[in-house]
């Protein structure tokens, strides 16, 4: 009985965890001011979108063996 109802509490927390509904301001509350010089305001969706500069795309391919390290002449020992 004791599990039940703890487990209950923790199964509607996660059913939760996934449902989607559309952003929207607070009540009472309005979104950011538009930018200086922008035409206009922008709505939820534009303020959740990441720029390429926020999230690059990633070209350089991973490592797929180890190598040996190119000298690095700023890699120097701490002064003491």
């Amino acid at each position: 009985m004791k599990l039940s109802i703890a487990i209950l509490p923790l199964a509607m927390m996660l059913g939760a965890c996934a449902q989607q509904t559309a952003l929207e301001p607070a009540p009472g509350a309005s979104l950011p001011p538009a930018a200086y010089g922008a035409d206009e305001q922008p709505d939820a969706d534009d303020l959740l979108e990441r720029s390429a500069q926020a999230a690059p795309e990633r070209n350089v391919e991973l490592r797929t063996r180890s190598e040996e390290r190119e000298v690095d002449p700023f890699d120097l020992p701490p002064e003491g």
